[in-house]
């Protein structure tokens, strides 16, 4: 028996099934990870009912109080002042519930820990009402009146369908403001920028002729005809945002009055059927996705998040390929190896495995203050003291993660260009081919597949990483997208938002901790599916090239 147990462990067998079963269950416990991060997110959005109640405060006064069941727990009665009332005699724990009650420029928070025990009269009404605002957070009430409505709308027509109707119309004007503002507005006061940083470059030229400034001057004036022409329409739109109002009562019987212009929208989920909460629940998930975000990125979408990542990841790639590959080509083909050769490829390795940390650092130190510094003060010098390039931007946080990720690159690369048999180098030099044609025409081509496995690893790493983002142009939230309808188009000089670094502003720098929580998981969930679709698309380009150079190979 012992004989053959020392056979059998001699075979190798129990490693290959304990590495088996380590595969599993790292596979069952990010599968599980995933499902946890994916319920969490992905349950907030789904119209919770709104629960009307009377409840026994600590002081013993009775209140009512409406509101969303956000969480539940078991509290030991050590956990409870002796001297609470509220708790039935012979219990040794009770039900605690965290309810979202809204209203915060009326009851001060949104959250609020009740007891079981203190809780009476459990109802939902209908007629309960969750009013999502861009200020404020939820409001929670019954509708009673709308004021100054802008709308027309005939006596048949009830009072919950004149507000959605108002809410519309409200909207639309709200966008035609967002877009005098942002893009009317915006480029004017882009294209008068640009006017002043001409004149004053003018200025440091010692160019004087009259007619360039003016010329400028023209330009100025055509420029402030218009602004002025947008502000009074913008005037006369707020006028009309700001009018239309409605009253609503608050669980505990007061009624108060609020703006139209502060409401996104407006639902009653006691009343919805299961069709009209699915509808509701994918709305809320492509306004996740779609829209800016709100209320200290506690509220609205997380779309320019979205955008940054893609963007410095995909800017990330087109800079480390190319240096990777010549890199790798370099060391591989044209160094001579030998003990200098030796270090640098070990040097290569150990960057690897330096913190990202650092990385940041340096690209701040280098990219940012050295580089950007000296291009500032060679090509935009009727900018400064404010700077251009020499403050962080998407450029030099691509070119930071590029340098963190280009190691990879260039190992992935070389292995590539290893595993190409020598005979078909011979052969082709044979034919009268030279190296370089070689390399471009034979070699490169069949190590694209090891290429877009070093790009592919990257793409992994660079799109997660926050820290070095921190210092050299990540921040929490962006005035204005690096594109946009202004010429060079691309801003590679501005800062940007970043999916991994609102997971950590909006985790841990929140004032509203409660409100944050469920976005802090939908928004991991989404930059995971991010990572796989960039990933994915990375992966189908190298099997396409993989199967395009067997084929040859085999012919």
């Amino acid at each position: 028996m012992a004989a053959r147990l020392k056979q059998w462990i001699e075979s190798g067998s129990p490693f290959i099934w304990l590495s088996a079963g380590a595969v599993s269950i790292l596979i069952l416990m990010v599968a599980g990870l995933l499902l946890l991060i994916a319920v969490n997110g992905l349950g907030h959005f789904w119209p919770a009912q709104i629960a009307s109640f009377a409840y026994v405060d600590d002081d013993g006064s009775k209140i009512q109080l409406a509101g969303e069941f956000a969480d539940h727990e078991l509290v030991p009665l050590a956990r409870l002042p002796e001297t609470d009332s509220r708790v039935p005699p012979g219990q040794t724990s009770v039900d605690r519930f965290l309810i979202k009650t809204g209203n915060r420029d009326f009851l001060g928070l949104d959250f609020r820990w009740v007891l079981g025990p203190a809780m009476s009269n459990l109802a939902y009404p209908d007629e309960m009402m969750a009013v999502e605002r861009r200020e404020w957070g939820n409001f929670y009430g019954t509708l009673v009146e709308i004021k100054d409505q802008t709308i027309s709308a005939g006596p048949e027509v009830d009072l919950w369908e004149k507000m959605q109707r108002q809410i519309a119309d409200s909207g639309r004007i709200f966008d035609q403001i967002r877009h005098i503002e942002k893009n009317l507005i915006g480029t004017i006061n882009f294209d008068m920028e640009r006017l002043r940083l001409r004149e004053r470059k003018l200025e440091l030229l010692g160019i004087m002729e009259a007619a360039e400034h003016e010329e400028i001057s023209r330009q100025g004036v055509v420029l402030q005809s218009r602004y002025t022409q947008l502000t009074d329409e913008l005037a006369s739109l707020y006028e009309q945002f700001n009018r239309p109002r409605f009253s609503a009562r608050l669980a505990d019987g007061t009624e108060v009055e609020l703006p139209f212009a502060s409401v996104v929208h407006t639902y009653r989920p006691n009343s919805m059927t299961i069709f009209e909460k699915t509808r509701f629940y994918f709305h809320k998930l492509w306004e996740f996705v779609t829209d800016e975000p709100r209320e200290a990125n506690t509220e609205g979408g997380i779309f320019p998040a979205v955008f940054g990542t893609v963007m410095m990841v995909l800017l990330m790639a087109l800079i480390v390929t190319p240096f990777g590959v010549v890199a790798a080509v370099y060391l591989h083909e044209y160094a001579k190896q030998g003990p200098l050769t030796r270090l640098i490829r070990i040097a290569v390795n150990n960057l690897a495995g330096v913190p990202s940390v650092v990385y940041g650092l340096f690209g701040l130190g280098f990219f940012v203050y050295f580089v950007g510094g000296n291009i500032d003060e060679l090509l935009f010098p009727e900018v400064l003291p404010t700077p251009t390039f020499g403050t962080p931007g998407l450029m030099w946080a691509s070119l930071t993660l590029a340098l963190l990720t280009v190691p990879v690159v260039i190992v992935a690369t070389e292995e590539g260009l290893a595993r190409v048999p020598r005979e078909i180098r011979e052969g082709s030099l044979a034919l009268g081919a030279t190296k370089a044609e070689t390399l471009w025409r034979t070699v490169l081509p069949m190590t694209a597949p090891s290429m877009m496995t070093g790009l592919i690893l990257a793409i992994a790493r660079a799109a997660g990483e926050v820290a070095p983002l921190m210092l050299v142009g990540v921040v929490k939230m962006a005035p204005a997208l690096p594109l946009d309808g202004n010429f060079p188009y691309l801003h590679l000089d501005r800062k940007f938002m970043h999916l991994g670094f609102h997971i950590y502003d909006v985790g841990f720098q929140s004032p509203n901790v409660e409100a944050a929580r469920p976005l802090v998981y939908a928004t991991a969930l989404l930059l995971v599916v991010i990572i796989i679709v960039l990933n994915m698309t990375a992966i189908r380009i190298r099997n396409t090239l993989r199967e395009k150079y067997r084929a040859a190979e085999q012919q």
